[in-house]
């Protein structure tokens, strides 16, 4: 059964842990993550970002998620990543997603305050959680989910206090020092910044560009309020640097046992970061 992010990330807020969003972008990467879940004994947050809609329909991946998630026993929020269309938005609530993400980012506060309202009041009448963004993040040249050209803009905690106010939003997603893809340094994440939010709004926060954080600063960023942490690009980039290693055997694979292989591959990273995410 599909669920939505609500009770998942109260428990994990109240909790002192946080639960792991996964992207995923066709049938072998959502399998290779639920499974990844079930080994784990853990409830997952996949998520699919409207980028991918080239790969698959929001009803395909809505109704892989809720065929998966009832197959294998495990409690799984479908989730619309980074989204900044809200007709696209609708469609997925139409769909059967449990939770989305609407990204009015770059917009000005005030649009972006209204158009996550408008939002929110269409996703919780029909049971459908909510997060939004506030702030903006860098990325690298691995990012798949923004440019180069992207600046970091640190969330500001009054404007995030007035921000959730307005927009009834379930999760924020902030930016404090993660950059979406791959770090090329060490990372230098705002903790300080992130606990003044925290204690202005009292509500399960989100980090996006998990990819590569080293784990006491996950800690760090799970103790003062993060309940949800999205990971992606280390999920493509350790799948294709382990498929490649497949296809450059003298007797390259057949392409179902690739397919199955990848489900592997994603499943280890998956698994990888459940281990501390979940950590009390």
């Amino acid at each position: 059964m599909l669920r939505n992010f609500n009770a998942m990330l109260q428990d994990a807020y109240t909790g002192g842990y946080a639960v792991g969003s996964f992207n995923v972008y066709n049938y072998e990467t959502m399998k290779g993550a639920i499974l990844a879940a079930k080994r784990m004994g853990q409830p997952i947050i996949v998520a699919f970002g409207a980028k991918y809609l080239s790969n698959m329909s929001l009803r395909d991946a809505s109704s892989m998620a809720s065929v998966l998630a009832d197959e294998h026993g495990v409690d799984v929020c479908l989730h619309l990543d980074h989204c900044p269309d809200k007709a696209i938005v609708f469609q997925a609530i139409r769909a059967g997603f449990s939770s989305v993400m609407y990204d009015g980012s770059a917009l000005p506060f005030d649009q972006n305050a209204a158009n996550t309202a408008e939002v929110t009041a269409v996703a919780h009448a029909v049971g459908v959680s909510v997060e939004a963004e506030l702030g903006s993040l860098a990325a690298t040249e691995t990012s798949h989910e923004g440019s180069v050209d992207d600046k970091e803009v640190y969330t500001s905690p009054d404007a995030a206090k007035e921000f959730v106010a307005r927009s009834k939003c379930d999760a924020l997603a902030v930016s404090v020092g993660t950059v979406h893809g791959l770090y090329k340094g060490t990372p230098n994440i705002r903790v300080d910044i992130l606990k003044s939010i925290n204690a202005a709004l009292g509500i399960p926060l989100v980090l996006h560009g998990g990819s590569g954080i080293p784990e006491d600063q996950i800690r760090a960023c799970i103790a003062e309020g993060i309940a949800k942490i999205n990971v992606n690009t280390e999920i493509s980039t350790y799948a294709v640097d382990k498929t490649r290693e497949l296809l450059a055997a003298a007797k390259p694979p057949h392409l179902a046992t690739v397919a199955e292989k990848q489900q592997g591959f994603v499943g280890d990273i998956v698994e990888k970061y459940m281990k501390f995410f979940m950590a009390r």
